[in-house]
Formats: C-alpha cells, structure tokens, sequence
C-alpha cells in the first residue's frame, strides 16, 4: 500500500511535522559494546578450529567457479589445480592481516555516519524478501511502493542504522532492471547507510556508478558507504556471480559481507564444531580473495547460519546450536582481527506469533553477546525469510533498541546523586516525587512502546489491541509523518538519467542482468 498520495495539502505537511518533532526520530548511535562476550571457547579450542580450517584450505581447498578469480590466485601464488584452490596457510595469514579492523561507514547526511568494527556493531534491516504482510496485515507480493515504505521507515526507526536494499523484493519491474530502482530507493527516502545489490557482477557495478554519482567516485575511493554481501555455496565453493560482484565492490574499496551459506547437517558436518571449522575455511577463503583484488579494502567475516530439521529438511532458526555458533565465530572473527557480520531476529513462524518472538528473540540475546558488528536481519524477517512483517519490523526495531540500551553497558553517571537520593527518601518511603526521579525518569529505565504493560482492565477498555495491530497502527502512523530527506536536485536529476540510460540498455527480462 503506497501512502505517497497522504498528507499533501499545507495542512497535512504541518501535522506531519508537528508528529515528527514529537516523537525522536535521531538515529541511534552504532552501539559501542559495553558488556562483557560470551566466548565457549579456550585458547587451544580456537586453535583447533583453526588448524582445521587451514587443514581445508590446504588439502581440500576450494573451488573457484570463475576464471578471473583463477587467474588471479594462480599471480597471487596459490596452488590452483583446476577449478580447486588450494591455499597455504601463511598466503592466507598475510593476506588478511590488510584487512581493516575498523573503519566508518559514510552516509549522504554526516549526522548519520557510523563507527564500525572492534567493539562497534550496527543493525541493519531484513532483505530478500519474496513477499510481505502489509499494513493491512495480508501476505502478498511486494510493490516498488511497498520496498519504498520498508525504505521510510528504516529511516524513522531509530534503531534501524541502514535502509539496506530489496528489505522485499518489487515484482512491479523486470529482474534485469531491478536492481536500479532497489538501489534509487534506499538513496532516495533515507539519508542513512544502505546495502548495494550483488545479485550479477553487472548490477554491482552499476550499483557503484550510482553511489559514485551520489558521493563522488574520489570520495568512495577511502571512504565506505556501502555494503555488498557475497554468499559462499557451501560446502566450499565460490561461483562466478558473487565472485565478480566481490571485484566490482573490493576495486571501489567498498566493504563485502563474505558470507557462507550454512545449513547445518545438510551443506555441513551434522555436528557444531565441525561447521565451523569448514565455515571458517569457506569465509578465510573469500576474505583473503578480497585482499588479493585489493590490498586494504574492507571486507567483512560473513555468514548465514542456519540448521537443518531431520524430520522435514527445512531449515530452523533460533536454535540452541546456532547462538553457539555465534558465540564461536565470533571468537574466531577476533582471532584474526577482522569484523563480522551475523543475522538476527530471525524465525520460521507464518505469522507474528508467540513462535516468532520466541525464535527472534533467542537470536537476538546470542548475538548481542557474541559481539557481532554487522547485525542484518534485524527487522521483520518472518516464515524462514519468505515474508517480511511490517509489525515485525516494528516490534523489531523496538528490541533491537532495547539490546543496543542492555549491550552499551550501566551507566554510572548518577550513581552519586542517586544514593543521596537514598538518604533522602529513607525507609518506608518512594522515590517517585524525588527531584533525581523527575530529572532521570525518562532515561532510567526502557519503556517499550509496542508492549502493553497496563491492567488487563486498562487494555480491555483501550479496545484489547494486540501486539500486531499496535504494530501496524505505529507503522501507519510513521509513513504518515515520514517527511523524505531530500537528494540535492543535481544529484537526484543525475541518478534518475542514469537509471534511465540503464534501463534502455538493458533488456526488461525475467533474468539477471548478466551481459550489458
């Protein structure tokens, strides 16, 4: 449902703004982590795994389904037999120490701009939705409006730190072409970071050509503002689309998720620690790749993690296995010093029920104390990524900022004046009326929005709203006052011609941009 057409008179612009200005749209900081990381793993265990890893890289090795890519690791030194690449250990060791520990992500508006690495960690919307359950709470195929509203609100949500890129997938527009539009719409209706598609080695870099319309080719070549992800084919192999998409990225110097696509028990060992010692392999593999394209580029430890049912085969989320994963990839992303991306929120549930918040919410505890810094699919992942949820989106947003308050650690900064208040008040007495409670209330302590906290009485009288219905009435209520932060007309003029350009050059097919 598109809301482009609500609000347009004086009239509704006034309201809209006057909503705005009540309610704190500023984006959160990235979350600096000030909790300590839960890490299962001693010192010999980490170099277990490694020593595992490196064992497959040198003696399994990994298949490279592209020529380029082949050629470039036969300069690079690497024993290439074939498809298959094997990797001695200290090639692999010298090539990642380039990689940046940290660095920040850049936004059109420097208000937004990020921290990003060590102890920085940003959470970033759900993609790749094939449908959505819209504001009217129906499952369905996604419009170009529809990815526009996931785009407006990712901007209003403050816990939201990227607008990312198909949040659903808009089935209004050819495949081949797609990809412009995705890529205008996280531009254009919000001025935060975003995701920029992989999806053929043409798209990426198409998608460069427009962020270097937006920044400034000069300005991307040392400062990242956009993130792609490469998904690795596991067990062990990197195919030729992802591979030229990594190119397109890694010669801008633009960071890349390399991210192994999990499915415990099926493309792995059916055993924990023996996934990720091949994850670890598959991921080292493309990192170093990255490094080999360009020395120094950002390149981010991915993964996609997920376990298989043996009673049906699909695949399952918020496991007990899959937050020890976590806690253990994490421990090995800080072994070799390099950030690391993980998934959040995530569930198998077809609606937003109490299995979703189950699932989403043990996904998301084991992140935040796996000290992840990529943090996608944060927000409205449902039915194993099937469909995004507007109220999920919502209610996650609202958790993740409720783990970014928990993860950035106590405050101590009124611990004196607060236990004056102690002698104050005395025994038997109440802080509510106290000037440290009427000057701290409001930062003290989280007050959901989106959870009801009143008598059963209360709720009752209030219309016995759920939790999905209140979801849906705050997104409405967000699109209604989203005002877009506008693109410089020069800008917006410049990177509508090439769109244009783009889509007259490319065929409207149902297939990937591959050729033109």
């Amino acid at each position: 449902m598109s809301v482009d057409a609500v609000g347009t008179t004086r009239r509704g612009r006034g309201a809209r703004k006057a909503a705005r200005q009540a309610r704190d749209i500023t984006m959160l900081p990235a979350l600096k982590r000030g909790i300590p990381l839960t890490e299962p793993m001693d010192a010999e265990q980490i170099a277990r795994i490694d020593a595992a890893s490196m064992d497959i890289l040198e003696n399994v090795g990994v298949v490279f389904r592209d020529d380029i890519a082949l050629a470039d690791w036969k300069a690079a030194g690497a024993d290439v037999r074939g498809e298959t690449v094997h990797l001695d250990r200290r090639l692999v060791r010298d090539l990642i120490k380039t990689i940046p520990a940290s660095f920040t992500y850049h936004a059109r508006n420097p208000a937004n701009n990020l921290p990003f690495g060590n102890d920085h960690a940003i959470f970033i919307p759900m993609t790749g939705a094939p449908y959505l359950r819209d504001l009217d709470d129906v499952r369905r195929n996604p419009t170009l409006d529809d990815l526009a509203n996931f785009h407006k609100l990712s901007h209003m949500l403050p816990a939201m730190h990227s607008s990312a890129h198909h949040i659903v997938e808009p089935y209004d527009h050819p495949i081949s072409q797609r990809h412009l539009r995705i890529t205008y719409s996280s531009m254009k209706h919000s001025d935060k970071t975003f995701m920029g598609m992989t999806t053929s080695p043409k798209n990426a870099e198409d998608v460069m050509d427009m962020c270097a319309i937006l920044f400034g080719k000069e300005f991307m070549e040392t400062h990242p503002v956009v993130t792609g992800n490469c998904n690795g084919n596991s067990p062990l192999v990197w195919d030729e689309t992802m591979l030229g998409a990594m190119r397109a990225f890694a010669r801008c110097n633009q960071p890349v998720l390399c991210s192994p696509f999990v499915l415990g028990g099926a493309n792995t060992p059916a055993s924990v620690a023996p996934t990720v010692a091949q994850l670890n392999a598959e991921a080292l593999s493309a990192l170093a790749y990255t490094q080999v394209i360009r020395k120094g580029t950002p390149a981010i430890y991915g993964h996609y993690l997920s376990t298989v049912s043996m009673k049906s085969g699909a695949p399952m989320a918020g496991t007990p296995e899959i937050s020890l994963m976590n806690m253990m990839i994490g421990q090995m992303a800080r072994f070799y010093d390099v950030p690391w991306r993980t998934s959040n929120t995530l569930g198998g549930a077809k609606t937003f029920d109490a299995q979703a918040g189950y699932e989403s919410a043990s996904t998301l505890m084991a992140v935040m104390m796996s000290g992840a810094n990529y943090i996608w699919h944060s927000a409205g992942w449902n039915e194993a990524g099937m469909h995004c949820s507007i109220a999920k989106f919502i209610v996650d947003s609202e958790q993740c900022a409720m783990a970014h308050r928990m993860a950035s650690g106590i405050n101590w900064d009124d611990f004196d004046e607060a236990i004056k208040a102690v002698g104050d008040v005395g025994p038997g007495g109440h802080y509510l009326g106290h000037p440290h409670t009427l000057e701290n209330f409001q930062r003290a302590f989280f007050m959901p929005e989106m959870f009801d906290n009143n008598s059963i009485e209360q709720w009752q009288a209030e219309g016995s709203v759920e939790i999905n219905e209140r979801a849906l009435q705050r997104a409405r209520a967000l699109l209604n006052e989203y005002e877009e932060p506008k693109l410089d007309e020069a800008v917006d003029e410049e990177l509508r011609d090439y769109i244009a350009r783009r889509e007259r050059e490319i065929p409207a097919a149902d297939a990937l941009n591959q050729d033109l």
